[in-house]
């Protein structure tokens, strides 16, 4: 494990302090997590974005679309 150093604004180590403390973990515990959420976030982005460009180069036909029409009435409350 490597130690890093970072920057942050005190208004953003204002609210982690105050995170930390409510969830009763350490900056550093916090920190990680934060890190491995943003970095499991950037896969879901990645893959959001290939298959968009999926739908780009290859569009759903009239077709496909309608198939789905009937799933999208909810009915009356």
């Amino acid at each position: 494990m490597k130690t890093i150093q970072v920057e942050v604004e005190d208004s953003v180590l204002e609210e982690v302090e105050r995170a930390t403390e409510a969830l009763e973990m350490t900056r550093e515990a916090f920190v990680r997590t934060a890190l491995e959420r943003a970095l499991r976030q950037r896969e879901i982005i990645a893959l959001e974005r290939r298959h968009a460009r999926g739908y780009e180069e290859r569009p759903q036909t009239a077709e496909e679309v309608g198939e789905w029409e009937a799933e999208q009435v909810w009915g009356e409350p």
